[in-house]
């Protein structure tokens, strides 16, 4: 679905002042408790947030990627655990369903997806695969009409929350590589499925990830995604390439946020009579925060229309994934020294930032990953 210009308007209008009056206010609360109100939450939900790329006939809004790129970019101007509270259902927890479930499959878990109900998340990654994802050890055994899994996985986002775990296993031992890899829709509340404690994070307090283990925890055939065998590791790559593009979008967004911030502070603080933003070293730290920013949108902006006229984006997003997460980390550290010692402090919220978006350039594939797609893509073309 495309929104027509004015509905998308309104609606991105609508949240920006959600994220301005209602979001930026509760950062610092958020970072303290480690934690999201539930009442934001139960706003969230009732804003669509929850399933706006979940088609619309399951209830979902239905966003292409052009108008999902567009949200995350207004998510990207307060603390990214409020994204992330409702990003697995529109991301990774929902979209291998979305992209290769059946229709019972879709019919049975997207409507409740699409308003909160169930929160999704992707259990991919495990204690010694990460980066090589074709690596992993989890099994999945065939037992008569159901599968037995036994495994770890490792840095769950949003898995003390789920309801629904999208786990990837080997159904085919001898195997090696991405070869003999499904994936299985298992309910959270299934015998045999234990968290570990949530992790303390170096950032994004309020986003909740910790281990997942599976001993001997039966699922019905009917669970297997798709309902085929051997084709969950060409699921998880259609999805990680639309969640490439997403966290791309939530970095140039966080990129503005911290720009006007730089800017206000540049022009109030005083410094040998003016105000730094008088002095050219600071206005080249804006400058080339501002020109990278706006090289980031470009590259994001024309992906996601090429995403949505069919093309194979792979590449490209990988290239933006790389480009702009690499972006907002400079961003983040030029502000900490345009702020100078107010930015290490905590008052303006500028350290919790820059702490935040160091995640960006390790999950949905670490920056050394980005390179070696694009990499492999351009010889391939040569």
């Amino acid at each position: 679905m495309a929104l027509d210009d004015e509905t998308l308007k309104q609606f991105l209008e609508t949240l920006e002042k959600f994220v301005a009056k209602r979001l930026r206010p509760l950062e610092s609360q958020v970072g303290a408790d480690d934690a999201i109100p539930e009442e934001v939450i139960e706003e969230m939900k009732s804003l669509g947030l929850f399933g706006l790329t979940i088609p619309e006939e399951y209830g979902g809004l239905g966003l292409n990627m052009s108008e999902e790129v567009a949200v995350a970019r207004v998510f990207g101007h307060t603390s990214p655990a409020f994204r992330s509270a409702f990003g697995t259902n529109v991301g990774i927890g929902s979209q291998s369903l979305v992209i290769d479930g059946t229709a019972e499959q879709k019919q049975h878990y997207l409507p409740r997806m699409s308003t909160g109900e169930i929160i999704g998340s992707f259990c991919l990654t495990e204690p010694d695969a990460g980066s090589d994802a074709a690596s992993l050890k989890m099994t999945a055994v065939k037992d008569g009409d159901c599968y037995l899994l036994n495994g770890t996985k490792r840095f769950i986002t949003n898995a003390p929350e789920a309801n629904l775990f999208t786990v990837f296993a080997r159904t085919k031992k001898e195997e090696k590589g991405s070869r003999g890899v499904s994936a299985f829709l298992v309910d959270a509340d299934i015998e045999g499925i234990s968290l570990g404690q949530p992790y303390r994070k170096m950032g994004q307090q309020g986003t909740h990830v910790c281990d997942v283990m599976f001993d001997d925890v039966r699922v019905s055939a009917d669970k297997l995604l798709g309902g085929k065998e051997n084709s969950g590791f060409r699921t998880a790559m259609k999805v990680l390439d639309k969640g490439r593009l997403h966290i791309s979008a939530l970095s140039v967004g966080i990129a503005e946020r911290l720009i006007k911030d730089c800017v206000a502070y540049a022009l109030e603080r005083k410094q040998f009579g003016q105000p730094i933003a008088e002095f050219q070293l600071i206005q080249a730290m804006l400058a080339d925060s501002q020109t990278e920013t706006y090289a980031a949108s470009c590259m994001v902006r024309d992906t996601a229309r090429r995403r949505d006229a069919g093309e194979n984006v792979a590449a490209l997003a990988a290239s933006c994934k790389l480009f702009a997460t690499e972006m907002v980390g400079r961003v983040a550290d030029r502000a900490v020294q345009i702020f100078g010692g107010a930015g290490y402090v905590e008052d303006h919220g500028i350290e919790r930032l820059y702490r935040d978006v160091r995640l960006f350039r390790i999950y949905e594939g670490t920056s050394q990953i980005q390179q070696i797609v694009i990499a492999r893509d351009m010889l391939k073309r040569a």
